[in-house]
């Protein structure tokens, strides 16, 4: 995967996963995204890296905050921004994923922006390019099932370093529907290699996938242990629409179990941030006190991922000083 998604080089190619990318890179998207945020506003710059390039968005799943931050983040760039409409596109018309993308590469298009529910699609996409040798189209995985969604990752880490300023002395918490999860997957790949010590992993037996003691995590299925002294609370949404059967008994057992209230925010370090990829549930995962308190950084989250997201095309485009990892 690290040899389709970076040049022999170091450059980034594709962005399809956090899974083998070095903390160099990591860093040098974070140093990038700094340059087109105006802290002091919260607000991002207007910057035409991308004037004549082409940005396609393929969403093929419903999508809101992730779909609108790509088309700001390209449009802050200057880039043209061709959104496919997937309802009456000729995939729904019953055309192929590939021939679909070789019609739009056709089309002169310079990066695919693609949100779809077959985990590895983006891979596929990526590697059906290279065999046509369209070696010029770069592929950014917007999530794919329960794989992964690399952007959501470098946001989060991202608001993390913003708050915490650096990561080797952090203990992380993760919480809530892990199994059906693909930011879980890049928040713990991005954590581990940027040299968080300690991360957690919380939630019900039923929501917590088999495997994830393998990936060098403290796994707990005691929300109070999960967040006791920890620098930073990452909520996870319940994902019933990818839920095939009863994972949990109710919402009401699930909140009173394991939602983010006031008085478990409190075994918490004092200045601990909570965190969620959206869109919440309120009342479920988290309740509406918590998110709108002093601790939460969600909307943050939401203003760094334009700039996080802009960092990314110009790295893809090769168009950012010293871009090379």
């Amino acid at each position: 995967m690290t040899r389709l998604q970076l040049t022999p080089d170091g450059r980034l190619k594709h962005l399809l996963t956090l899974e083998g990318l070095p903390e160099t890179l990591l860093h040098r998207i974070f140093e990038l995204a700094d340059s087109f945020l105006e802290v002091s506003t919260r607000s991002v710059k207007k910057v035409p890296l991308l004037r004549g390039k082409s940005v396609f968005n393929l969403f093929f799943e419903n999508s809101t905050r992730t779909r609108t931050t790509f088309e700001i983040a390209a449009a802050r760039l200057s880039a043209d921004v061709i959104n496919l409409n997937i309802a009456t596109s000729s995939t729904a018309k019953g055309e192929s994923l590939l021939d679909t993308v070789d019609n739009l590469a056709a089309m002169m298009a310079d990066m695919f922006v693609i949100r779809h529910a077959a985990a590895g699609a983006p891979v596929r996409i990526a590697q059906h390019l290279a065999e046509r040798g369209q070696t010029h189209i770069s592929v950014l995985n917007a999530g794919d099932g329960r794989h992964a969604h690399p952007t959501q990752g470098l946001l989060d880490m991202y608001t993390i370093r913003h708050y915490k300023r650096e990561f080797t002395h952090l203990s992380v918490a993760i919480v809530g529907d892990v199994l059906h999860s693909r930011v879980a997957r890049s928040e713990i790949s991005a954590l581990s290699a940027l040299g968080v010590p300690d991360i957690r992993v919380a939630g019900p037996k039923t929501l917590l996938p088999k495997e994830l003691s393998a990936l060098g995590v403290t796994v707990t299925h005691d929300l109070d242990e999960a967040l006791d002294g920890v620098d930073v609370i990452m909520m996870l949404r319940l994902q019933n629409e990818r839920m095939h059967g009863s994972f949990i008994s109710s919402v009401a057992e699930y909140h009173e179990c394991w939602g983010l209230t006031p008085e478990r925010l409190k075994r918490a370090k004092p200045n601990a941030i909570v965190m969620h990829p959206g869109p919440m549930n309120r009342g479920v995962e988290i309740a509406s006190s918590v998110a709108d308190g002093p601790q939460s950084v969600i909307l943050p989250q939401v203003t760094f991922g334009i700039a996080v997201r802009m960092a990314v095309f110009a790295l893809l485009a090769d168009v950012a000083p010293g871009a090379a990892a």
